[in-house]
């Protein structure tokens, strides 16, 4: 019998969780907010390349995090939306892969797993421009991410791995920033599901011919600001029947 019989490929910040990728970053260095906000903005809408985003924030930040300092931003901030933690652990137990594949950064996600805010997960793709030592706690899998485009590249990479066939993959993302991944996504046959999907991603889908298969959470129309507290009445497990409705199908 396989080991997995689907898999979970999913987008972190405002998707999962309310957390931004720069957030830390801002906690301490609150003077560079606009200027990491302007990068965050241009880079999750195509405008620019993630890695030309990458040599702008090393412009701007005064120094690497710390791990004392990152520890004091999670302490102080870190959430998640509720049920995702749930859902991380319903794919586990249904052997199913979930994997964190986002343009965040390597140290933050290597922290809150050492610090056991997340359960554990088989997969994680992120950026390393910032990355600490690894602790035992570390996710199975971790892979480096340098550009938007990788997202779909790391995911085949687990996929293929685990033998896992795309139609019983299940991407999740939020903005323009996930479009390459759900284009990937809909030429391999996998099921799409945008969570606080922002216009960006709908724009990107529309334009290259992409269904969204599922929409989750509340659906941003173009200029509307984020807004938390709304988006905190959605509980994360109820996306478990979308999920065992994609890969059952694909197993009857």
């Amino acid at each position: 019998m396989k080991k997995y019989v689907g898999m979970v490929s999913s987008d972190w910040s405002q998707c999962l969780s309310p957390n931004g990728p720069f957030d830390a970053f801002i906690f301490h260095y609150p003077h560079i907010k606009s200027d990491l906000e302007r990068i965050f903005r241009c880079y999750t809408a195509n405008e620019i390349s993630l890695s030309l985003a990458v040599d702008q924030i090393k412009g701007i930040v005064p120094a690497p995090l710390t791990m004392d300092q990152m520890d004091g931003y999670l302490s102080a901030n870190f959430e998640i939306y509720r049920g995702v933690d749930g859902l991380i652990h319903w794919c586990h137990d249904h052997r199913i892969v979930f994997m964190i594949n986002t343009t965040g950064f390597m140290a933050y996600f290597q922290r809150i797993f050492a610090k056991g805010l997340l359960p554990p997960i088989t997969a994680l793709s992120a950026q390393s421009m910032h990355r600490f030592n690894q602790s035992a706690r570390a996710p199975q899998e971790m892979i480096e991410l340098t550009e938007i485009e990788d997202k779909a590249t790391n995911s085949a990479a687990i996929a293929k791995m685990y033998d896992i066939s795309p139609e019983t993959m299940v991407l999740i993302g939020d903005s323009g920033g996930d479009g390459p991944h759900f284009r990937w996504g809909a030429n391999m046959g996998a099921t799409l599901v945008g969570s606080m999907t922002k216009p960006s991603l709908c724009d990107y889908c529309r334009e290259n011919g992409v269904e969204i298969h599922h929409h989750f959470g509340h659906t941003y129309a173009e200029g509307e600001g984020i807004s938390i507290d709304k988006e905190r009445i959605f509980d994360f497990r109820n996306l478990t029947t979308v999920i065992d409705k994609a890969i059952g199908l694909n197993h009857s």
